[in-house]
């Protein structure tokens, strides 16, 4: 697709020599990450830190290079965080309980990973000289009806306001906020692949529309966003939607389509960019920059932006670029889907 390419396929900021942490490591985005920067860079270290021993073990046959790191470690626990983010100069924050029906039976559970997990991650990279963290956020932050939504609105609040706690350290918080990512554990893409071997396709409701975006794309933002964050911004790419009861029939095309009805914290569109945000969001030809309303925002560098017009939302359902037949095949065929 064009509107993934420019400024999302440019290499962005030198890593080289650069310690980097990336927080839930072990998962999708951590270990397209990991290939992409060490394809593309010299890193001294990436450290991955996340809970799970088998998947560092699993992951460390796969990258052999001799600046990787694996540390066992909970975002719950800030003593932890500190051990690990010494030293460190960028930090990637991708650890979250992600599921929504899991969050939605298990909100304590969603709370202290997602919320105190958000400011462990803060305090520790303030305490620690951390140069800049950049967290991963979801298009369920935005006027959230569910759990995890909510949990990701509270940490974008606590990124973004974790600049004035920072104060003169220098440590820089921004975010980046996407939609459902093409090949992640999780996507409704495997899970309609295993479907279709028993002839039948299971959707919520036939009018569901998502933004969609691939693992790799989605790592390019971050690298360009960690290139261009000044600290306390939000970076939104323009990403195509499809509905997804027409993304069932691609995937399945001879298999009954069976609508099961929508599930509790379940939206019927999402939204990247609310009309609330739109007053402060400066519009580029790839992306938008949400800016932060707080006094210590001293305005920005950024030129060619244009500003929103009012009443503006970036929604899914009133998107101006909806995926093709032919892109989503191309984007499957690019997918590393994980079962």
């Amino acid at each position: 697709s064009i509107l993934f390419e420019n400024i999302w396929s440019k290499k962005s900021m030198s890593l080289n020599d650069a310690v980097i942490l990336v927080t839930g490591g072990t998962g999708s985005f951590g270990k397209k990450f990991t290939e992409i920067v060490l394809e593309e860079f010299s890193p001294r270290k990436i450290i991955v830190f996340s809970r799970d021993e088998l998947k560092q073990h699993e992951m460390a046959q796969q990258y052999g290079d001799t600046s990787m790191r694996y540390f066992l470690g909970d975002v719950r626990d800030l003593d932890r965080l500190k051990r690990a983010f010494r030293g460190v100069d960028i930090v990637v924050h991708a650890a979250a309980l992600k599921q929504v029906p899991a969050c939605e039976y298990n909100p304590f559970e969603a709370v202290k990973t997602n919320v105190v997990g958000a400011q462990n991650v803060i305090d520790a990279a303030i305490d620690c000289g951390v140069k800049k963290v950049l967290a991963i956020s979801t298009d369920k932050a935005v006027n959230p009806v569910n759990l995890y939504g909510a949990t990701k609105l509270c940490a974008e609040k606590l990124f973004i306001q974790g600049n004035s706690y920072a104060g003169g350290n220098g440590t820089k918080f921004s975010c980046a906020r996407y939609g459902n990512v093409i090949g992640s554990r999780g996507s409704v893409i495997p899970m309609f692949m295993r479907q279709r071997d028993y002839g039948k396709i299971t959707i919520t409701d036939e009018r569901m529309t998502r933004f969609w975006i691939t693992l790799e794309r989605g790592v390019r933002l971050v690298l360009n966003s960690l290139d261009q964050m000044q600290g306390g911004d939000m970076f939104v790419p323009k990403i195509p939607s499809m509905r997804i009861a027409d993304l069932a029939r691609i995937v399945a095309p001879d298999c009954e389509i069976e609508v099961i009805g929508m599930r509790p914290g379940e939206k019927l569109h999402e939204v990247l960019v609310s009309r609330d945000e739109a007053r402060t969001t400066l519009e580029f030809e790839d992306m938008f920059i949400v800016q932060p309303q707080f006094p210590w925002w001293g305005g920005c560098e950024w030129t060619g932006g244009t500003v929103l017009p009012d009443g503006f939302e970036y929604s899914s359902n009133n998107n101006d670029h909806w995926l093709s037949n032919e892109e989503l095949k191309h984007m499957i065929e690019d997918g590393s889907f994980e079962f």
